[in-house]
């Protein structure tokens, strides 16, 4: 390590020069000056733009990923070339290494050198995986998903005590549109988009996606969401969580299933609930000392000086020609006792009431009252926590949009339910990958313990095309010597450090 200390303090260094600004003259050039510019082959050279897959591989063999899926899924009676774990990581891998669809298999099939840097003669075409995905039935689906939670078990095992607190399970159900028009099990959507209506359910503690279910178009939301609720759970306690928090949209508050989760002594949950009108009717009784005002954190608190914010275009226009449009003036909360007809126990029922202005430019039309109201288990927490809890779920949007636009595991490429179910799986595992990345940093006492705490949060957050770019997407030359291939890497980036700390402790 000390080879790369020097290393990479010599690259910091250089990189710190040209971009000192202090140094600056006036120039009568353009800074972009580049001329003559020519290309050249070699043939001793052997390098590939996405050398940090050779770690995401090593990770994927340390934490038994790789035997796992060879010995518990069996879609083979002989296998001649390819195990089911080449065809599972061959789609995973594509992902990360910046593909957005199966046919961009083929531009590392025939790179001879991201061959050689997995130690594969060939991959499976795009072809030969699309026709993998549809050997699927929903039993071998559900034997994959297993596998996954089994492999995150095994991660979270090396977790501090703290990680196990209490796992908060999101729920939510999202459209996948196709323009196809023969794709079995397809049908038309509530907006009228035909395609596929998958079920998310993630971790919010990792952002890891602990299940996905495909389902037909016309499906509604919470559809199978009680029996994978159920999995998940289980998950989590074999896992060694301490509590569970479950966490949904009014689509979620399945009111057949509260009692049965309230039993847990570990299980609570926080549900939206429809504003049904016998609802709304005890929110409008509530007496006036029943409510108070809801104070909201703010956003972000300023580490250097505020500034002056710009002047709102929107709401300038908005005002100029006279557009509808509603401004929230207050928002109170409380909460009373309530039992749903499917259940046999009266839960907690925290409302919020919005009082909101519809204006027509700058004119003040009425005031509308409107409320939004949380079923939950939770005694302890005050309903300011409830409702924040709440509305800290709609971060799994940003999820979702990470599994459609970063990942495109949300995509239906093939011909049947199942094969796009087992697509959307496998390729979303490219995600947990990136989870189970930041969780294998180690995290050990010492002097550098919060900043090596700061750095596996930071990892956990990132959206997938930045942590791609950072530790992926990495120029290396592959060497092949002795016993050993050698990725040599020939760029810097100041996010090295962690990637390295990350191999020593894979290495251990």
């Amino acid at each position: 390590m000390k080879i790369f200390r020097k290393w990479f303090t010599k690259g910091k260094n250089r990189i710190e020069r040209r971009l000192d600004k202090s140094k600056d003259t006036m120039t009568f050039r353009p800074m972009l000056d580049a001329s003559n510019i020519q290309y050249e082959v070699s043939d001793k050279v052997h390098g590939i733009t996405s050398g940090g897959i050779g770690a995401i591989h090593v990770l994927a063999r340390r934490i038994g990923l790789i035997d796992a899926i060879d010995q518990q899924l069996h879609k083979f009676k002989i296998r001649m070339t390819y195990h089911e774990s080449d065809h599972v990581l061959n789609i995973a891998y594509n992902a990360l290494c910046g593909g957005s669809c199966l046919q961009d298999i083929e531009l590392r099939r025939n790179d001879a050198n991201f061959l050689d840097a997995l130690g594969a003669r060939r991959i499976p075409d795009p072809t030969t995986a699309g026709d993998f995905c549809r050997r699927f039935t929903a039993a071998d689906v559900e034997t994959l998903i297993n596998v996954f939670n089994d492999t995150r078990r095994r991660v979270w095992a090396k977790q501090p005590k703290d990680f196990f607190e209490c796992a908060i399970i999101d729920m939510d159900g999202t459209i996948t549109g196709t323009t196809g028009s023969c794709k079995r099990g397809m049908d038309i959507a509530y907006n009228g988009i035909w395609g596929y209506h998958p079920l998310i359910l993630s971790l919010a503690n990792t952002g890891e996606v602990l299940s996905i279910i495909n389902r037909s178009g016309n499906r509604p939301s919470h559809e199978n969401a009680a029996r994978e609720v159920d999995r998940s759970l289980m998950v989590c306690f074999q896992g060694g969580f301490r509590k569970v928090l479950l966490r949904g949209d009014t689509d979620f508050s399945q009111s057949e299933h509260l009692d049965g989760w309230d039993i847990l002594p570990r299980v609570r949950f926080i549900f939206g609930f429809d504003a049904v009108p016998k609802l709304v009717k005890i929110a409008d009784e509530l007496p006036k000392k029943a409510w108070r005002p809801l104070k909201r954190p703010a956003r972000y608190q300023v580490k250097t000086r505020s500034r002056r914010r710009p002047a709102n275009v929107k709401d300038r226009i908005v005002k100029e020609r006279a557009f509808d449009t509603l401004r929230l003036r207050s928002e109170e909360v409380a909460e009373f006792t309530y039992r749903p007809m499917a259940c046999r126990k009266a839960y907690r029922m925290v409302v919020i009431r919005k009082n909101i202005t519809k204006e027509k430019g700058e004119k003040a039309l009425f005031d509308e009252i409107r409320y939004f109201f949380y079923i939950t288990n939770e005694r302890e927490w005050t309903a300011d926590e409830i409702v924040f809890s709440a509305n800290d779920r709609c971060n799994q949007e940003n999820l979702v949009a990470q599994l459609k636009g970063g990942v495109r595991a949300l995509h239906a490429p093939l011909d049947t339910l199942e094969s796009n179910w087992a697509y959307m799986v496998m390729t979303a595992l490219a995600w947990n990958l990136k989870a189970w990345w930041a969780l294998t940093l180690p995290n050990r006492p010492g002097r550098w313990e919060e900043r090596h705490r700061e750095e596996k949060d930071w990892v956990l957050r990132l959206d997938f095309k930045t942590f791609l770019n950072a530790f992926v997407l990495l120029p290396c030359q592959i060497v092949k010597t002795g016993h050993k291939l050698v990725y040599r890497l020939l760029a810097w980036n100041p996010h090295l450090n962690i990637f390295f700390r990350l191999l020593k402790a894979l290495h251990c």
